[in-house]
């Protein structure tokens, strides 16, 4: 292991941890030492995930089934983890979906889910996880946000402001809580190919690659894994001089020019 990337010792909650980019990254911060509290709503697809990293990494693997947008049970989720193994040291909010209606049809109770998921619960958890990141040393805390929040997303309006205000939550908490060393960064996945988004897009018969070759220079859609190495990296030693910064993971720029060009 690469000096600084180690996570060997270390104890990391991740929200939404049972599928998609939350497993990916529960996958690699095992493989990188840390023990894992996986949370996600389904209780099923936590001890399924929970189950396939023990096999794989020998990690302990606690499963605690909780509702982000509740702060009770996000208190609860944060006792269960410190009673458990003693200690709290990595925070990965990822819990996340989007809704999809445009402003003049979205109805507000819609807004305010999307809101609740995708930026409330991060502060609920954060909330409830730094008196103890605060005593670990090296306390991080990765925010996973999106694209849309950078560029913002017609039709994901409500997660896209979501999504943009994560990011600043990210840079104002780095600014609070960096005196007691613990850091707090963000992560924005651009179109990645989790198994629930090649699902849907085969549902609708969205191209994704041919909407890819023009949208990101890398001309293809992200990759969980991908992802995860850049939530790894920001939660390791490795990035122990970054914190408040928003690291985009979207492919870079559109493709896109007047003329072909190679």
């Amino acid at each position: 292991m690469l000096e600084g990337f180690d996570l060997g010792g270390r104890v990391a909650i991740v929200t939404g941890g049972g599928t998609g980019i939350g497993k990916e990254i529960a996958r690699l911060l095992a493989q990188r030492g840390a023990d894992l509290v996986l949370a996600a709503r389904k209780a099923e697809a936590l001890e399924a995930t929970a189950e396939e990293l023990r096999a794989e990494t020998g990690r302990d693997v606690l499963c605690v089934p909780t509702d982000a947008t509740d702060p009770e049970q996000v208190q609860a989720l944060v006792d269960k983890t410190v009673e458990h193994f003693g200690h709290l040291d990595i925070l990965i909010n990822n819990a996340g979906k989007s809704s999809f209606s445009g402003f003049s049809k979205m109805p507000p109770a819609m807004w305010d889910k999307d809101v609740q998921l995708n930026l409330n619960a991060a502060f609920y958890c954060s909330h409830a996880a730094i008196p103890h990141l605060k005593k670990s040393g090296h306390g991080a805390i990765v925010n996973i946000s999106s694209q849309a929040g950078i560029t913002g997303t017609p039709g994901c309006g409500a997660y896209s402001a979501a999504k943009a205000g994560l990011q600043m939550f990210t840079r104002v908490a780095a600014t609070e809580w960096g005196g007691s060393n613990v850091r707090v960064n963000a992560v924005a996945p651009g179109m990645t190919a989790t198994e629930l988004a090649q699902k849907g897009w085969a549902k609708t018969g969205f191209d994704a690659l041919g909407a890819a070759k023009t949208a990101f220079a890398l001309r293809r859609p992200g990759k969980p894994e991908e992802v995860a190495q850049a939530v790894a990296f920001l939660a390791s030693d490795a990035a122990s001089y970054i914190t408040g910064e928003t690291l985009a993971v979207s492919g870079g720029p559109g493709a896109k020019g007047m003329i072909d060009v190679d």
